[in-house]
């Protein structure tokens, strides 16, 4: 069956899988193969650490809020009614996912477990791959032009 991306974008809601997923390897990795932390442990560290999540954790926040604003869908897998070009979203495409990879960051270092930071970069992949992607190609066929503007004047998160 072809996916129709003018309907939605995907059929399951990646990103929140994919949290899941690496909450849950991530924990069962560091209890059965617990890693050395490689970082200092001073106070520079953890407010860098810290830093990075709290960052995240707002991204997160004003990219929901923005898209609650305009009066549209949060879920990664449920078509869009309209495309969002402000708040977060004036500064990144991706806002959400952004402050996911930095929310991931701050785990590693608020507990200490490797395996939260070595998982980030698959997770990024993971969400670009699945979500991301099809994403792009829902609203492309949503909104055309209007949609190829916006990427050529705003950065994906990375």
């Amino acid at each position: 069956m072809q996916d129709n991306h003018a309907t939605r974008p995907a059929t399951v809601p990646w990103p929140p899988v994919l949290i899941g997923a690496v909450l849950v390897i991530g924990v069962v990795l560091g209890r059965r193969y617990p890693l050395a932390w490689p970082g200092l442990d001073d106070l520079p560290a953890r407010i860098i650490g810290y830093g990075l999540g709290a960052a995240g954790l707002a991204l997160m926040a004003w990219g929901f809020l923005t898209l609650q604003r305009a009066g549209t869908t949060i879920m990664p897998n449920k078509r869009v009614d309209r495309l969002v070009t402000e708040g977060a979203f004036g500064f990144r495409r991706n806002p959400i996912y952004m402050g996911e990879v930095l929310v991931f960051l701050g785990l590693a270092e608020l507990t200490h477990n490797v395996w939260f930071a070595i998982l980030t970069p698959l997770f990024a992949l993971a969400v670009y791959a699945l979500a991301i992607r099809p994403e792009e190609r829902h609203l492309e066929t949503r909104f055309g032009q209007a949609y190829l503007d916006y990427k050529e004047r705003t950065r994906r998160w990375f």
